[in-house]
């Protein structure tokens, strides 16, 4: 048998289990109904299998749990810190680096030493929380994803690329002088976790610094996309999965970073950039909202499990098993001719509610309703990526409406076995099958910030 076609398995053995509860459907029953429909409101002991994110879920490795033993609890100058600043440097490339609690700690840091009232700052397709710290700081977002991104039929591979010529507009609309920077996801998560290209990332840069603009980078999956350049973009196919992460981080002026996510930790964040007056203005910054500069809000064995998850990220056999596990439930869906985003993206996949419930309008959060059926079926976590996730618009308070109405089954790093992958595609498939009795949902609670976080809802009646 040609050693292409044979079967892979996970680049890891079991050392640990956590024993999981199968709640009963009553159960189910009972705890969407009192978590007001909002699977983020479910407790965890409810679920069966947790497909909610994979921010903060990841397993971690022997050698992670080893570092966390010589973690440095230092309250300053930790030398767990600056074993994880050498990590930064060495992987990605940026010079210094801000230790943060999480991602979107990262992102305030940055949207307060960069961003001005009334500014603009163009990226390939807004992130949640992103676009909220955006908008605190007073600038407002303008998408210039190529259009392929808000099409889930389309199978171009970089759906993630940043459309050049609608740049050259934002820029001749509000002048350079407007935009702090350009904001470049690596994967692009609401667009179903796709990928932009080196090729156009080296344009983007281009255009930017020709203008005198930065471009900062949201690396929370940039492995994953690595992983995508190597697969899928002509002349990488030889290049290490390092290398390409660290080709892609070249491209840009500094990077916010969820560590939740590619770097393999429960916890933690970082700030990276390569200009010394702008990591001393957020540095300054750290002390205020997240602690010391050199510890950022995380404890020093968290930063030394960091910095290990960092190097561990870039090994070839596990992002190939990372995303392979993704792709394996993404392609049985396919087969089952259930409607998902394609190409299958790294983190997860994502399926399309708007083909899945054609008879519930958008404005009865469809994705929504679909979320609660899968757990409702089956006990598996998913969450909502439409109208809930994309909020009110900031000028008129109505509810923006975005193309893609999504709901996305995210796969935890090193948790979940393919037998759950199985699991998790029959229940996908039995919903679909009785996709004619999902009902729209009615918001009777709705926070201000954020809302599809805490929102609650109840079905409509037929």
């Amino acid at each position: 048998m040609p050693a292409n076609k044979r079967t892979w398995a996970e680049p890891f053995k079991i050392k640990v289990v956590e024993p999981v509860n199968i709640p009963s459907p009553a159960t189910r029953e009972r705890a969407i109904r009192e978590a007001g429909f909002n699977t983020f409101l479910l407790r965890s002991e409810d679920v069966y299998i947790d497909l909610l994110t994979d921010s903060g879920t990841t397993a971690m490795s022997d050698r992670q749990w080893a570092a966390m033993m010589v973690g440095d609890e230092a309250y300053a100058g930790s030398k767990s810190f600056y074993r994880l600043e050498e990590a930064v440097q060495t992987w990605y490339g940026y010079k210094y680096v801000v230790p943060a609690h999480q991602g979107r700690g990262a992102e305030n840091l940055l949207s307060k030493t960069l961003i001005k009232p009334g500014d603009i700052v163009p990226g390939n397709m807004y992130f949640t929380t992103t676009r909220l710290h955006q908008e605190l700081a007073g600038g407002t977002f303008v998408d210039v994803i190529i259009p392929e991104a808000h099409d889930p039929t389309s199978t171009h591979p970089f759906k993630g690329d940043v459309d050049l010529a609608r740049v050259e507009e934002v820029i001749d609309l509000y002048g350079a002088g407007r935009i702090p920077y350009i904001s470049i996801a690596a994967t692009v998560n609401l667009a179903g976790g796709q990928p932009i290209s080196l090729g156009n990332a080296r344009a983007v840069r281009e255009l930017a610094h020709r203008h005198g603009i930065r471009v900062i980078l949201d690396a929370a999956r940039v492995v994953e996309n690595a992983y995508f350049i190597q697969k899928r973009e002509p002349g990488f196919e030889d290049w290490s999965i390092a290398a390409i992460v660290k080709e892609l981080c070249s491209q840009t002026d500094g990077c916010t970073m969820s560590a939740k996510k590619d770097p393999l930790v429960n916890i933690g964040g970082f700030l990276a950039v390569n200009d010394h007056a702008i990591y001393e203005d957020a540095a300054n910054l750290a002390v205020i909202y997240e602690g010391l500069h050199t510890y950022g809000g995380m404890a020093g064995r968290d930063m030394e499990a960091l910095a290990t998850g960092i190097e561990e990220s870039l090994h070839e056999d596990h992002i190939r098993a990372r995303v392979g596990q993704v792709l394996y439930l993404g392609q049985k869906l396919i087969d089952a001719r259930v409607p998902i985003v394609v190409p299958v993206g790294g983190h997860g996949v994502f399926l399309d509610a708007r083909a899945f419930l054609p008879h519930v309008p958008q404005e009865q959060y469809p994705a929504q309703a679909l979320a609660a059926a899968l757990y409702l079926d089956s006990g598996v976590r998913s969450m909502e990526r439409g109208i809930v996730s994309a909020g009110r618009n900031k000028e008129t308070g109505e509810e923006n409406k975005p193309k893609l109405e999504l709901v996305r089954l995210t796969i935890p790093r090193r948790v979940y076995t393919q037998a759950h992958m199985d699991v998790v595609a029959e229940s996908v498939e039995s919903v679909f099958a009785d996709r004619a009795s999902i009902r729209g949902l009615r918001m009777t609670y709705e926070p201000k910030y954020l809302r599809f976080f805490q929102a609650r809802f109840e079905p409509l009646e037929l």
